[in-house]
């Protein structure tokens, strides 16, 4: 069963993607450099050994924009933080192991996405933290059903999401992979 790779996705537009990096940079410059980095990404992750997927939002917008390659199979987002949004995500998509990401990764290889894989081969969930205490990439492999309680509680866009979202997985055995800078701010766009 091949696995599935998601790419969460916004719309590229001024002042509704990467808003921190805009206060930093201008909110059109934040846009311009979301919508190019994702375009690598997206062309760099393409890989016969996974499915790659779109979750896009605004979901209306999204599943219609001409911004994104045609190829690839789209899926809305939905409401919610970003840990409702996930979640229907891992509870939704067809069987077998499934891992997210966001697009704002520049270090990010097909190496990476293989490791997390491999890891769900032994581990029920996989993570690849991020220097803040985040993650930029969370797997699941999916072989029993998703527990209800994945991603409550989790302090979002703070040093704790890691710890929290491993929180909310009991029983679960956990594996980590490579620490990767997602790009929240311009300082980021620095180390990253």
């Amino acid at each position: 069963m091949k696995p599935t790779l998601v790419v969460m996705v916004k719309e590229p537009r001024p002042g509704r993607v990467k808003t921190r990096l805009g206060r930093d940079i201008g909110m059109t410059a934040a846009a311009w450099w979301f919508r190019h980095q994702t375009r690598r990404v997206l062309r760099r992750l393409t890989d016969p050994r996974w499915h790659l997927i779109l979750a896009v939002s605004p979901d209306y917008q999204g599943l219609n924009s001409r911004i994104w390659p045609e190829n690839l199979p789209r899926v809305a987002q939905g409401s919610g933080n970003l840990g409702d949004r996930m979640g229907r995500l891992m509870r939704g998509l067809p069987k077998g192991p499934v891992a997210i990401i966001g697009a704002d990764i520049p270090g990010v290889t097909p190496v990476h996405i293989k490791a997390a894989f491999e890891a769900l081969g032994t581990h029920d969930a996989v993570f690849g933290p991020a220097p803040d205490g985040g993650y930029w990439l969370v797997g699941l492999k999916r072989s029993r059903a998703v527990p209800n309680c994945l991603f409550q509680g989790v302090r979002w866009s703070s040093e704790f999401a890691l710890a929290d979202t491993k929180a909310s997985m009991p029983d679960l055995n956990i594996a980590e992979i490579a620490v990767l800078q997602d790009i929240d701010t311009v300082a980021d766009l620095k180390t990253g």
